[in-house]
């Protein structure tokens, strides 16, 4: 059975940092392209960034330069560092793994940038 579990998230105040984990079980992690999603209340989900199983990465233009993905392929496990934190970064933040017509999510961790 397929696993995504996502961690890290929390409440914290603009220009704070948080790091998401997302843990991955039952699938055989290298292969698989990760990303990171987001969806803010009365929005649609978002795509926030990608790592290739190649260790490419990219990013959407509003987090570019705060946010960092990457990867432990030992750990099955791929993170979103996030910094200089915004309001409009809240949101709840899901993780996905996709290889060809494969693809899983996580449950999602709730993220709150607030003074």
């Amino acid at each position: 059975q397929v696993q995504l579990v996502e961690s890290g998230g929390g409440e914290v105040q603009p220009g704070g940092s948080l790091r998401l984990s997302c843990a991955a079980s039952g699938i055989i992690f290298s292969g698989y392209a990760l990303r990171w999603y987001r969806q803010a209340p009365g929005k649609q989900r978002e795509w926030v960034a990608t790592i290739t199983s190649g260790g490419t990465t990219r990013y959407v233009v509003s987090v570019k330069g705060r946010f960092t993905i990457s990867r432990d392929n030992g750990k099955n496990t791929v993170y979103l560092q996030m910094n200089s934190l915004k309001p409009e970064d809240t949101a709840v933040y899901y993780c996905n793994a996709q290889l060809s017509t494969q693809e899983y999510w996580g449950r999602g961790t709730q993220v709150t940038v607030s003074s």
